[in-house]
């Protein structure tokens, strides 16, 4: 019942006319973000941080945000289904059956089941973290600088496990970005670190330049080298509503997403990506008739939406309870509330309630506003497609100096952002994940710091971390995962021996 209330609370604050308006704007350019290909919510919220800085309060700002990051996976299914081209990462899976869909002349049904799915998801999601968030974070608060560690270590074992790509380049990118971010003021000695004499980089590297150079220059390098020679399969997408037969069909395997999703989105790493791709195999597995997967299954579009959408819901619980942002997306928003002085975690709920409950409450408000939109918009969200990339390119580009020189005033933030952008570029090409460096950098600090300050606590003894039971549960967590990477790893040499 506490919960209720404080969510009621929420409600208040989070239908205001101005957090609505802005609730609204990210769902916009969250669909807008997952319809065009190209760009992802990650890349987007990096664009639009510098923002922050001058909007209002830390709900708002985190409101838009939040509404970028589900609806870009709404809109994502819309290039899968039209265009056989994934809008964001997390709708490739979408294209297998989607696309086929469309070319049956079921486009309209197709889209329809995916944005139902996403909004039974979201809500569910959004449910879930009304209840799950509040006691967990309650029970995080019992945590001391030796929980917090193993936590974050274990947080960020399973962001590069859960990655694609190789886990050596993963664990490559986690040694770069904790690296990255010891640069600047070592916070005991007060010495200066991997400066170099350089003066731009003795306050250490900004989280806003580096996200920008590492998503938004990024990808507009990847995407210049690309054509994209796909074309519409419809440009009239038809009747909307599915059929009682689709319906039929859809129901479980949406039911069956939503909790896949929900559970993978509490996994640091899991992401929307990983449940889409979970929840079809799931599907495939259990269908009596495994070989209509890929001829336009109702099946394989319902999961995998319904999968992407729990999981984005359900990564603003690790977020919100524990401050451990899970992927590169949620990283913005942590990078987001930070900006505004709130720090998330097991006090956020005590110090800032207000945002806690907001932005839950918002979720439910989020939902409703993208099946609205999504369902009566798709022919202008067809038309978007038809915008060039040569003309939509330069509009970012600008977008990304224009926001890293406003945060400090600086040209030098430019350079350094355009050189995050090659980096990021060459590592692309290399098939690095990038994320595992993000989010290092940003829980690079907190490791270092709890672990000062367990050593402080234990006089220079690591025996503190087997002492205190939750620690010494989490790290064995750790060491068994280490442990069932090393047994995979050799069984597969062994096969291909």
């Amino acid at each position: 019942m506490e919960a209720f209330q404080f969510l009621l609370q929420g409600f208040a604050l989070a239908a205001t006319p101005v957090n609505l308006l802005f609730a609204l704007i990210g769902a916009v350019l969250g669909t807008m973000v997952g319809v065009l290909p190209g760009l992802g919510p990650a890349a987007t919220i990096s664009l639009l941080l510098p923002l922050t800085y001058t909007i209002g309060t830390p709900l708002t700002a985190v409101i838009m945000l939040a509404g970028i990051y589900y609806g870009a996976m709404y809109g994502g299914s819309t290039t899968s289904i039209l265009l056989n081209i994934p809008g964001e990462a997390a709708s490739v899976v979408t294209c297998i059956d989607g696309y086929q869909m469309a070319k049956q002349g079921r486009a309209g049904a197709a889209l329809a089941i995916a944005a139902i799915g996403s909004f039974v998801a979201g809500t569910g999601g959004v449910v879930g973290l009304t209840f799950l968030a509040y006691p967990l974070a309650n029970f995080a608060l019992k945590f001391g600088p030796p929980e917090y560690f193993a936590l974050t270590l274990l947080g960020l074992l399973l962001a590069t496990f859960l990655s694609s790509g190789s886990i050596v380049k993963g664990l490559l990118m986690v040694a770069t970005g904790l690296w990255l971010g010891c640069v600047g003021i070592d916070p005991v000695s007060g010495k200066f670190r991997f400066a170099y004499g350089i003066m731009q980089l003795q306050d250490g590297l900004d989280f806003v330049t580096m996200a920008m150079g590492l998503f938004g220059v990024t990808e507009i390098f990847l995407n210049l080298e690309t054509k994209l020679t796909a074309e519409l399969v419809t440009t009239r997408v038809g009747r909307i509503w599915p059929t009682a037969t689709d319906w039929a069909a859809s129901k479980w395997a949406v039911l069956r997403g939503s909790t896949i999703g929900f559970f993978v989105g509490l996994l640091p790493g899991g992401g929307a990506l990983v449940a889409s791709l979970l929840s079809y195999t799931v599907e495939k597995r259990i269908a009596r008739n495994p070989e209509r997967f890929g001829q336009g299954a109702v099946e394989g579009v319902a999961g995998p939406e319904s999968a992407n959408n729990g999981a984005a819901s359900a990564s603003f619980i690790p977020l919100l309870t524990l401050g451990i942002p899970g992927n590169p997306s949620i990283a913005m928003i942590f990078a987001a509330l930070l900006i505004q002085g709130v720090q998330p975690g097991p006090f956020l709920v005590a110090e800032h309630p207000d945002v806690f409950w907001g932005v839950i409450a918002s979720m439910y408000i989020g939902n409703v506003m993208l099946l609205v939109l999504n369902l009566p918009l798709v022919g202008l969200w067809v038309q978007l497609l038809k915008v060039p990339y040569s003309i939509l390119a330069p509009i970012v580009v600008l977008i990304c100096a224009i926001g890293v020189y406003s945060i400090k005033n600086d040209p030098a933030e430019i350079l350094i952002m355009l050189g995050f952008g090659l980096i990021g570029y060459i590592l692309r090409k290399l098939q690095f994940d990038t994320g595992p460096m993000l989010l290092a950098f940003i829980l690079g600090p907190m490791i270092e710091r709890s672990l000062r300050q367990s050593l402080i606590l234990s006089g220079g003894s690591f025996a503190i971390f087997a002492q205190r039971p939750i620690s010494a549960m989490l790290l064995g967590v750790v060491a068994g995962l280490i442990v069932l990477q090393i047994v995979l790893a050799t069984r597969r040499r062994e096969k291909k021996a």
